[in-house]
């Protein structure tokens, strides 16, 4: 008798899949305390994924020294771009004010990663965002969180507009001073440094002119950052160098975006006459004045409505991304020609951008090959053009005078 075997393949017990869990965390304000807050915050979350068994721990978001009502948070974007991008089961937040005070956007956030099968749960709260009666709760009570945020920034405005009706500055951080426990005292280095600007502008420097003596004599402004055209105005105009105060130039507009606006009339301004020392005496700071009005009044009748070429915000500096404007060069020759050049190397000179200048006739004639609508030119520094078009296709070209 013929016997058959058959062979019985074993079969492996399916292991139960683990829930991926993250955490976001975040503070409002970057005092040492509160990033002392955010460090616990993130530790503590770190440990309590860790500690079940049947959660993958995916990390701790955590932004700091941003408000809750603001959508630029950089963790908070990236947790939903992983959840997007399905990396993530479940979230874990303190309480619906730390995810989100603006209703609208708690909302729309929780909507959408509801629909990802994505839960929030809020521990001070204890809701799940995914439960039945979740997105009522959340309405709520999140209508309650911006009620409360909008108590405390109305409690805040009274306070500082207070403060200024008695001649204290809410906050003060321009070059020259230190501002501590809300007394002024000049900072002797940085105040030699507001002096020269001072001076060097009465004998006649420019503004870009400033900026370019600054840069090569290393010296920075206050906090780092870059010097620029704007930032030697707001030197030159600031009535804080003569040791007074104009208080409130700017308010907040509403508690939700917290952006400053211009205050042009809506709110009373309050200017305090010698508070503090001064470091630029009147006599010279009136003379600078009067001069910045005398070069803008020069200037606005000379300027002329900006004319628009084929290549007007077409062409982008590949070394440091500003535009290219045209420009009328006499290069030595008997006749002027166009030529379209980079805005820092136009303004800065070639230590700070080393962009060549493309003559427009170059630019007729490479264009002159295609047919189709051009986008965007980068320009390389070795003689290269990159075609940008609006189907984006990419051509590259080299280009001589």
């Amino acid at each position: 008798m013929e016997r058959i075997v058959r062979k019985i393949e074993p079969v492996l017990p399916a292991l139960p899949t683990k829930k991926r869990v993250a955490a976001y965390a975040r503070v409002s304000s970057g005092k040492d305390a509160m990033l002392h807050s955010l460090s616990a915050q993130v530790s503590y979350y770190s440990g309590y994924i860790q500690r079940h068994k049947d959660w993958q721990y995916v990390g701790v978001y955590a932004d700091e020294a941003i408000t809750g009502t603001k959508e630029s948070r950089s963790e908070f974007q990236r947790l939903l771009d992983d959840c997007r991008a399905g990396l993530i089961d479940m979230i874990i937040t303190k309480s619906i004010s730390r995810f989100a005070r603006n209703t609208l956007t708690l909302l729309e956030v929780t909507r959408e990663l509801k629909e990802l099968g994505i839960d929030v749960y809020f521990e001070k709260e204890n809701l799940h965002s995914i439960s039945e009666d979740g997105e009522l709760m959340l309405t709520i009570l999140a209508s309650f969180a911006q009620e409360e945020s909008l108590s405390v920034s109305e409690n805040c405005k009274w306070r500082i507009r207070n403060n200024y009706k008695d001649g204290i500055p809410n906050t003060f951080n321009i070059l020259g001073y230190d501002f501590h426990k809300g007394v002024l005292t000049v900072n002797k280095q940085e105040a030699e440094t507001v002096r020269m600007i001072f001076e060097w502008y009465i004998s006649g420097m420019g503004r870009l002119a400033i900026v370019k003596k600054l840069k090569s004599l290393g010296i920075k402004p206050k906090n780092n950052g870059e010097w620029d055209s704007r930032k030697i105005k707001e030197i030159l105009c600031n009535e804080k160098y003569v040791g007074d105060l104009l208080l409130q130039k700017v308010f907040v507009a509403d508690h939700l975006t917290k952006k400053n606006v211009p205050n042009n009339g809506e709110l009373p301004k309050y200017y305090v006459k010698d508070n503090h020392e001064a470091i630029i005496d009147r006599e010279l700071f009136d003379r600078v004045q009067e001069e910045i009005k005398r070069r803008e009044k020069q200037y606005s009748a000379k300027s002329k409505t900006t004319a628009i070429y084929p290549y007007t915000g077409k062409i982008v500096c590949n070394n440091c991304g500003k535009r290219f404007h045209r420009k009328m060069n006499n290069s030595g020759t008997k006749y002027q020609k166009a030529v379209w050049i980079c805005s820092t190397y136009n303004t800065m000179g070639k230590e700070y951008c080393n962009a060549k200048q493309i003559p427009e006739y170059v630019l007729d004639s490479l264009t002159s090959e295609f047919d189709k609508e051009i986008d965007t030119i980068i320009a390389y520094p070795n003689h290269v053009l990159k075609f940008i078009f609006n189907d984006n296709t990419i051509v590259e070209k080299e280009w001589c005078y």
